[in-house]
């Protein structure tokens, strides 16, 4: 008899897995256990990891629906939330061209929490997307993310004058 498995159908949540040898694992933390998977960076996309201050900063407010909206405007690409930082899926080997001090790129032979597909809203046990993959590939840019850790720098230097 084969067994249902919501994730069948969700070619979103199947392109993330797909960064692991065993995508089946990333399936089994979201849709049975209930958690986010620990996928590897490196492979279908790197992350910036970036500090809630600066995009705060950045977008004008820490309220996550408007952060949200803002981010899928100036990033125009997934993006993970979780306590004190953003993390903006880039395309892999950006490790090699990041310049920005101002924050880090995790790349291959690192990891990343990822939430469920559809976990878009706060929650009590971590991460959530403040801006979801909508498409699969589709990815932030590099320049975009570096630019708004660039203009939440300047308005937190600004505010302290």
């Amino acid at each position: 008899m084969t067994q249902y498995h919501p994730f069948a159908v969700n070619p979103r949540g199947d392109w993330l897995a797909s960064s692991s040898r065993q995508p089946g694992k990333a399936h089994d933390h979201w849709y049975r256990q209930g958690r986010p998977a620990l996928l590897p960076t490196g492979v279908i996309f790197d992350a910036v990891r970036m500090p809630a201050v600066l995009v705060h900063a950045a977008v004008g407010s820490a309220e996550p629906d408007a952060v949200a909206g803002e981010l899928s405007k100036i990033l125009k690409g997934p993006v993970i939330a979780e306590t004190g930082w953003y993390y903006a899926l880039v395309p892999p080997r950006t490790t090699e061209t990041w310049r920005s001090p101002l924050a880090v790129v995790r790349g291959r032979g690192a990891w990343l929490t990822v939430p469920r597909v559809d976990h878009t809203k706060p929650r009590h046990s971590g991460c959530h997307w403040s801006v979801p993959v909508e498409q699969v590939g589709k990815l932030c840019d590099p320049a975009d993310a570096a630019e708004l850790l660039q203009v939440g720098r300047e308005r937190l230097e600004d505010s302290e004058r």
